[in-house]
Protein backbone atom coordinates (compact mmCIF):
# COMPACT_ATOMS: atom_id res chain seq x y z
CA UNK A 1 0.00 0.00 0.00
CA UNK A 2 1.34 3.45 -1.07
CA UNK A 3 0.66 6.12 1.26
CA UNK A 4 0.36 9.76 1.04
CA UNK A 5 -0.60 13.40 2.37
CA UNK A 6 -2.97 14.22 -0.05
CA UNK A 7 -5.04 11.99 -2.47
CA UNK A 8 -6.56 13.00 -5.20
CA UNK A 9 -9.01 11.33 -7.63
CA UNK A 10 -9.53 12.79 -11.33
CA UNK A 11 -6.85 13.30 -13.61
CA UNK A 12 -8.54 16.08 -15.37
CA UNK A 13 -8.17 19.81 -15.26
CA UNK A 14 -9.77 20.26 -11.34
CA UNK A 15 -7.69 17.42 -10.07
CA UNK A 16 -4.45 17.89 -11.78
CA UNK A 17 -5.18 22.19 -10.70
CA UNK A 18 -5.83 21.12 -7.15
CA UNK A 19 -2.89 18.89 -7.42
CA UNK A 20 -0.51 21.84 -8.38
CA UNK A 21 -2.16 23.97 -6.26
CA UNK A 22 -1.61 22.44 -3.40
CA UNK A 23 1.52 21.33 -4.05
CA UNK A 24 3.02 25.22 -4.02
CA UNK A 25 1.18 25.75 -1.28
CA UNK A 26 2.30 22.94 0.93
CA UNK A 27 5.47 21.73 -0.74
CA UNK A 28 6.13 19.92 1.94
CA UNK A 29 3.62 17.28 1.51
CA UNK A 30 3.47 13.83 -0.55
CA UNK A 31 0.39 13.97 -3.13
CA UNK A 32 -1.22 11.44 -5.60
CA UNK A 33 -3.26 11.88 -8.29
CA UNK A 34 -5.50 8.80 -9.20
CA UNK A 35 -6.78 8.56 -12.87
CA UNK A 36 -8.78 5.93 -14.27
CA UNK A 37 -7.96 6.03 -17.88
CA UNK A 38 -4.77 5.26 -19.73
CA UNK A 39 -4.04 8.99 -20.28
CA UNK A 40 -5.32 12.32 -18.67
CA UNK A 41 -7.66 14.76 -19.67
CA UNK A 42 -9.45 12.04 -21.31
CA UNK A 43 -13.20 13.11 -20.44
CA UNK A 44 -14.20 16.59 -20.28
CA UNK A 45 -10.75 18.29 -20.09
CA UNK A 46 -9.90 17.15 -23.72
CA UNK A 47 -13.07 17.62 -25.21
CA UNK A 48 -14.00 21.26 -24.40
CA UNK A 49 -13.39 24.09 -26.53
CA UNK A 50 -10.41 25.96 -24.29
CA UNK A 51 -12.35 29.25 -23.93
CA UNK A 52 -10.95 31.40 -20.71
CA UNK A 53 -14.25 32.81 -19.86
CA UNK A 54 -14.68 36.51 -18.44
CA UNK A 55 -17.61 35.74 -15.54
CA UNK A 56 -19.85 38.16 -17.02
CA UNK A 57 -23.24 35.55 -16.88
CA UNK A 58 -22.96 35.21 -13.09
CA UNK A 59 -24.77 36.76 -10.39
CA UNK A 60 -22.43 39.00 -8.79
CA UNK A 61 -21.06 38.70 -6.03
CA UNK A 62 -21.69 34.59 -6.55
CA UNK A 63 -19.02 32.04 -5.61
CA UNK A 64 -19.10 31.28 -9.51
CA UNK A 65 -18.44 35.08 -10.41
CA UNK A 66 -15.41 34.71 -7.86
CA UNK A 67 -13.75 31.94 -9.21
CA UNK A 68 -14.31 32.58 -12.73
CA UNK A 69 -12.56 35.82 -12.62
CA UNK A 70 -9.70 34.52 -10.07
CA UNK A 71 -9.62 31.65 -12.05
CA UNK A 72 -9.12 33.39 -15.22
CA UNK A 73 -6.53 35.89 -14.31
CA UNK A 74 -4.40 32.52 -12.57
CA UNK A 75 -4.83 30.54 -15.77
CA UNK A 76 -3.41 33.33 -17.75
CA UNK A 77 -0.51 34.00 -15.11
CA UNK A 78 0.31 30.22 -15.17
CA UNK A 79 0.32 29.91 -18.88
CA UNK A 80 2.57 33.36 -19.12
CA UNK A 81 4.93 31.84 -16.42
CA UNK A 82 4.74 28.53 -18.18
CA UNK A 83 4.97 29.56 -22.01
CA UNK A 84 1.26 27.76 -22.60
CA UNK A 85 -0.03 29.73 -25.59
CA UNK A 86 -3.43 31.33 -25.67
CA UNK A 87 -5.30 34.42 -26.83
CA UNK A 88 -7.36 37.26 -25.86
CA UNK A 89 -9.52 36.85 -29.00
CA UNK A 90 -12.83 38.64 -27.10
CA UNK A 91 -15.99 37.76 -26.95
CA UNK A 92 -19.35 39.27 -28.56
CA UNK A 93 -22.70 38.80 -27.07
CA UNK A 94 -25.59 39.40 -29.64
CA UNK A 95 -29.02 40.58 -29.51
CA UNK A 96 -30.89 39.87 -33.05
CA UNK A 97 -34.07 41.36 -32.30
CA UNK A 98 -35.46 43.98 -29.25
CA UNK A 99 -36.59 41.38 -27.60
CA UNK A 100 -33.10 40.14 -26.36
CA UNK A 101 -32.14 43.89 -25.33
CA UNK A 102 -33.25 44.01 -21.51
CA UNK A 103 -31.63 40.35 -20.97
CA UNK A 104 -28.55 42.21 -22.98
CA UNK A 105 -28.84 44.98 -20.89
CA UNK A 106 -28.72 42.86 -17.66
CA UNK A 107 -25.86 40.73 -18.72
CA UNK A 108 -23.78 43.84 -19.08
CA UNK A 109 -24.57 45.39 -15.22
CA UNK A 110 -23.91 42.04 -14.03
CA UNK A 111 -20.44 42.02 -16.39
CA UNK A 112 -19.28 45.77 -14.89
CA UNK A 113 -20.43 44.65 -11.24
CA UNK A 114 -18.14 41.74 -11.72
CA UNK A 115 -15.50 43.77 -12.54
CA UNK A 116 -15.43 42.44 -16.59
CA UNK A 117 -13.81 44.82 -19.56
CA UNK A 118 -16.36 44.83 -21.28
CA UNK A 119 -18.94 47.35 -23.41
CA UNK A 120 -22.08 48.19 -24.64
CA UNK A 121 -21.78 48.01 -28.25
CA UNK A 122 -24.06 49.38 -31.57
CA UNK A 123 -24.42 47.12 -34.26
CA UNK A 124 -21.71 49.33 -36.61
CA UNK A 125 -18.62 48.52 -34.02
CA UNK A 126 -20.26 44.90 -33.75
CA UNK A 127 -19.57 44.56 -37.43
CA UNK A 128 -16.07 45.63 -37.28
CA UNK A 129 -15.06 43.72 -34.94
CA UNK A 130 -17.37 40.45 -36.44
CA UNK A 131 -18.21 41.60 -40.06
CA UNK A 132 -20.10 38.22 -40.32
CA UNK A 133 -22.44 38.79 -37.10
CA UNK A 134 -26.08 39.70 -37.44
CA UNK A 135 -27.05 42.28 -34.64
CA UNK A 136 -28.66 44.77 -33.27
CA UNK A 137 -26.72 45.39 -30.51
CA UNK A 138 -24.24 43.42 -28.36
CA UNK A 139 -21.66 43.25 -25.73
CA UNK A 140 -17.86 43.27 -26.40
CA UNK A 141 -15.89 41.54 -23.72
CA UNK A 142 -12.50 41.96 -25.16
CA UNK A 143 -10.47 39.88 -22.27
CA UNK A 144 -12.35 36.87 -22.97
CA UNK A 145 -9.51 34.15 -24.71
CA UNK A 146 -9.02 30.98 -25.75
CA UNK A 147 -6.26 28.14 -24.44
CA UNK A 148 -5.62 24.46 -25.03
CA UNK A 149 -6.48 22.88 -21.56
CA UNK A 150 -4.21 19.73 -22.60
CA UNK A 151 -1.48 21.15 -22.83
CA UNK A 152 -2.30 23.12 -19.04
CA UNK A 153 -2.50 19.86 -17.56
CA UNK A 154 0.39 17.85 -19.16
CA UNK A 155 2.49 20.83 -17.43
CA UNK A 156 0.28 20.49 -14.00
CA UNK A 157 1.36 16.81 -14.25
CA UNK A 158 5.26 17.74 -14.67
CA UNK A 159 4.55 20.23 -11.73
CA UNK A 160 3.49 18.14 -9.77
CA UNK A 161 5.87 14.97 -10.12
CA UNK A 162 8.89 17.27 -10.14
CA UNK A 163 7.79 18.20 -6.30
CA UNK A 164 7.90 14.87 -5.29
CA UNK A 165 4.08 13.80 -6.17
CA UNK A 166 2.87 10.94 -8.62
CA UNK A 167 0.29 10.66 -10.99
CA UNK A 168 -1.09 6.97 -11.49
CA UNK A 169 -2.90 6.06 -14.87
CA UNK A 170 -4.91 3.20 -14.90
CA UNK A 171 -6.49 3.17 -11.57
CA UNK A 172 -9.74 3.46 -11.38
CA UNK A 173 -11.17 3.37 -7.68
CA UNK A 174 -13.29 0.55 -6.67
CA UNK A 175 -14.13 1.11 -3.27
CA UNK A 176 -12.88 3.79 -0.34
CA UNK A 177 -12.43 2.62 3.05
CA UNK A 178 -12.13 5.52 5.83
CA UNK A 179 -10.45 4.65 9.35
CA UNK A 180 -9.66 7.36 12.44
CA UNK A 181 -5.96 7.99 10.91
CA UNK A 182 -6.55 7.77 7.13
CA UNK A 183 -8.47 7.24 4.32
CA UNK A 184 -7.73 4.13 1.63
CA UNK A 185 -8.90 4.43 -2.53
CA UNK A 186 -9.09 0.36 -3.50
CA UNK A 187 -8.46 0.58 -7.05
CA UNK A 188 -7.05 -1.57 -9.90
CA UNK A 189 -3.28 -0.22 -9.61
CA UNK A 190 -3.55 -1.24 -5.81
CA UNK A 191 -4.72 0.58 -2.30
CA UNK A 192 -3.40 4.40 -2.12
CA UNK A 193 -4.08 5.35 1.40
CA UNK A 194 -3.77 9.18 2.50
CA UNK A 195 -4.22 11.45 5.45
CA UNK A 196 -7.06 13.70 3.19
CA UNK A 197 -8.55 12.65 0.17
CA UNK A 198 -10.19 14.49 -2.41
CA UNK A 199 -12.63 13.66 -4.93
CA UNK A 200 -12.40 15.01 -8.48
CA UNK A 201 -13.96 13.22 -10.57
CA UNK A 202 -16.17 14.97 -12.76
CA UNK A 203 -18.97 13.04 -14.34
CA UNK A 204 -18.75 10.33 -11.38
CA UNK A 205 -18.13 12.48 -8.42
CA UNK A 206 -21.34 11.66 -6.99
CA UNK A 207 -20.95 8.10 -7.39
CA UNK A 208 -16.99 8.39 -5.70
CA UNK A 209 -19.05 10.53 -2.92
CA UNK A 210 -21.69 7.58 -2.41
CA UNK A 211 -18.59 5.05 -1.84
CA UNK A 212 -18.28 7.45 1.60
CA UNK A 213 -21.66 9.10 2.51
CA UNK A 214 -25.17 7.80 2.94
CA UNK A 215 -26.31 10.40 0.96
CA UNK A 216 -25.32 13.23 -1.94
CA UNK A 217 -26.50 16.41 -2.58
CA UNK A 218 -26.86 15.96 -5.83
CA UNK A 219 -26.52 13.69 -9.15
CA UNK A 220 -24.95 13.75 -12.21
CA UNK A 221 -27.24 14.00 -15.13
CA UNK A 222 -25.34 13.98 -18.23
CA UNK A 223 -25.75 16.09 -21.14
CA UNK A 224 -23.74 15.58 -24.44
CA UNK A 225 -22.80 18.78 -26.32
CA UNK A 226 -23.03 17.84 -30.06
CA UNK A 227 -20.90 19.89 -32.37
CA UNK A 228 -19.37 21.13 -36.29
CA UNK A 229 -16.64 22.53 -37.03
CA UNK A 230 -16.22 25.23 -40.10
CA UNK A 231 -14.36 23.84 -42.81
CA UNK A 232 -10.40 26.25 -43.26
CA UNK A 233 -12.56 28.32 -46.54
CA UNK A 234 -14.90 29.14 -44.27
CA UNK A 235 -13.41 30.02 -40.88
CA UNK A 236 -13.56 33.60 -41.72
CA UNK A 237 -16.84 33.57 -40.91
CA UNK A 238 -15.73 34.25 -36.96
CA UNK A 239 -12.77 36.17 -35.74
CA UNK A 240 -12.88 35.16 -32.17
CA UNK A 241 -16.72 34.22 -29.70
CA UNK A 242 -19.71 34.77 -30.76
CA UNK A 243 -22.65 34.03 -28.87
CA UNK A 244 -26.18 34.78 -29.06
CA UNK A 245 -27.89 36.26 -25.93
CA UNK A 246 -28.85 33.04 -23.85
CA UNK A 247 -32.70 32.26 -22.47
CA UNK A 248 -32.78 33.64 -18.64
CA UNK A 249 -34.64 30.45 -17.79
CA UNK A 250 -32.59 27.80 -19.31
CA UNK A 251 -29.31 26.36 -18.13
CA UNK A 252 -27.62 26.17 -21.40
CA UNK A 253 -25.86 29.38 -23.21
CA UNK A 254 -27.46 28.60 -26.62
CA UNK A 255 -25.33 27.36 -29.89
CA UNK A 256 -22.36 29.63 -30.82
CA UNK A 257 -19.06 30.06 -32.38
CA UNK A 258 -16.17 29.78 -30.95
CA UNK A 259 -12.27 30.47 -32.51
CA UNK A 260 -9.92 27.73 -31.24
CA UNK A 261 -6.11 28.01 -30.39
CA UNK A 262 -5.16 26.22 -33.12
CA UNK A 263 -7.22 28.61 -35.43
CA UNK A 264 -10.13 26.32 -36.30
CA UNK A 265 -14.10 27.77 -35.17
CA UNK A 266 -16.37 25.05 -33.71
CA UNK A 267 -20.50 25.73 -33.71
CA UNK A 268 -22.28 24.66 -30.98
CA UNK A 269 -22.87 23.16 -28.54
CA UNK A 270 -26.44 21.32 -29.00
CA UNK A 271 -27.32 20.49 -25.55
CA UNK A 272 -29.03 16.82 -25.03
CA UNK A 273 -29.29 13.87 -22.75
CA UNK A 274 -26.62 11.53 -23.05
CA UNK A 275 -27.63 7.45 -22.52
CA UNK A 276 -23.90 7.35 -20.89
CA UNK A 277 -22.12 8.82 -18.52
CA UNK A 278 -19.09 8.83 -21.16
CA UNK A 279 -21.92 8.50 -24.10
CA UNK A 280 -19.70 10.51 -26.64
CA UNK A 281 -21.89 9.20 -29.88
CA UNK A 282 -25.05 9.33 -30.12
CA UNK A 283 -25.40 5.68 -30.26
CA UNK A 284 -23.91 5.05 -26.94
CA UNK A 285 -26.05 3.68 -24.33
CA UNK A 286 -25.36 2.26 -20.64
CA UNK A 287 -28.70 1.35 -19.24
CA UNK A 288 -27.32 1.07 -15.78
CA UNK A 289 -26.66 4.95 -16.40
CA UNK A 290 -30.04 5.69 -18.46
CA UNK A 291 -32.04 4.26 -15.00
CA UNK A 292 -30.05 6.42 -12.67
CA UNK A 293 -31.14 9.70 -14.93
CA UNK A 294 -35.05 8.23 -15.29
CA UNK A 295 -35.04 7.50 -11.49
CA UNK A 296 -33.39 11.02 -10.33
CA UNK A 297 -36.30 12.77 -9.21
CA UNK A 298 -34.20 16.07 -9.70
CA UNK A 299 -34.22 15.30 -13.85
CA UNK A 300 -37.70 14.43 -13.78
CA UNK A 301 -38.27 18.07 -12.53
CA UNK A 302 -35.96 19.68 -15.00
CA UNK A 303 -37.59 18.01 -17.48
CA UNK A 304 -41.10 19.26 -16.74
CA UNK A 305 -39.90 22.70 -16.70
CA UNK A 306 -37.68 22.62 -19.81
CA UNK A 307 -39.35 19.77 -22.09
CA UNK A 308 -39.86 22.58 -25.09
CA UNK A 309 -36.46 23.61 -25.06
CA UNK A 310 -35.49 19.99 -24.78
CA UNK A 311 -37.51 19.15 -27.84
CA UNK A 312 -36.03 21.66 -29.56
CA UNK A 313 -32.01 20.72 -28.57
CA UNK A 314 -33.46 16.89 -30.19
CA UNK A 315 -34.59 18.62 -33.02
CA UNK A 316 -31.27 20.34 -34.05
CA UNK A 317 -29.17 16.83 -32.86
CA UNK A 318 -31.32 15.12 -35.43
CA UNK A 319 -31.32 17.51 -38.10
CA UNK A 320 -28.21 19.15 -39.41
CA UNK A 321 -30.73 22.21 -41.06
CA UNK A 322 -31.95 22.85 -37.59
CA UNK A 323 -28.26 23.32 -36.26
CA UNK A 324 -27.39 25.31 -39.45
CA UNK A 325 -30.46 27.44 -39.04
CA UNK A 326 -29.93 28.27 -35.56
CA UNK A 327 -26.47 29.76 -36.29
CA UNK A 328 -27.77 31.78 -38.94
CA UNK A 329 -29.66 33.91 -36.13
CA UNK A 330 -26.06 34.96 -35.46
CA UNK A 331 -24.32 34.41 -38.75
CA UNK A 332 -26.38 34.36 -41.81
CA UNK A 333 -23.81 33.64 -44.13
CA UNK A 334 -23.45 30.00 -42.63
CA UNK A 335 -24.26 27.50 -44.96
CA UNK A 336 -24.53 23.44 -43.84
CA UNK A 337 -21.65 22.77 -46.44
CA UNK A 338 -19.43 25.07 -44.42
CA UNK A 339 -19.35 22.67 -41.23
CA UNK A 340 -18.34 18.97 -40.71
CA UNK A 341 -19.09 16.87 -37.61
CA UNK A 342 -16.84 17.60 -34.82
CA UNK A 343 -15.89 15.74 -31.27
CA UNK A 344 -18.74 15.68 -28.72
CA UNK A 345 -18.26 16.43 -25.21
CA UNK A 346 -20.52 15.67 -21.98
CA UNK A 347 -20.88 17.55 -19.12
CA UNK A 348 -23.21 17.24 -16.38
CA UNK A 349 -26.56 18.97 -15.37
CA UNK A 350 -29.20 19.17 -13.02
CA UNK A 351 -29.92 21.03 -10.18
CA UNK A 352 -28.00 24.15 -11.38
CA UNK A 353 -28.02 27.66 -11.30
CA UNK A 354 -29.32 29.38 -14.35
CA UNK A 355 -26.13 29.37 -17.19
CA UNK A 356 -24.34 26.94 -15.19
CA UNK A 357 -21.97 26.16 -18.10
CA UNK A 358 -19.80 28.85 -19.23
CA UNK A 359 -19.53 32.45 -17.85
Amino acid sequence: MTHSDILILGGGIVGLGTGYSLSQKYPGKTITVLEKESILGAHQTGHNSGVLHSGIYYKPGSLKAQNCREGKALMEAFCDQQGIAYQRVGKVIVAVDESELPTLQMIFERGQANGVDCQMIDQARLHELEPYANGIAAIHVPEAGITDYKHVIARFAEIIEANGGTVVLNARVTDIQERADRVTAVTTQGEFSADFLINCTGLHSDRLTRMTADTVPAQIVPFRGEYFELKPEARFLCNGLIYPVPNPDFTFLGVHLTRMIDGGVECGPNAVLAFAREGYNKLDINIGDLWETFAYPGFRRMAKMYWRAGLGEMWRSASKAAFVKALQKLVPDIRAEHMIPAPAGISGAGNQARWGHAG
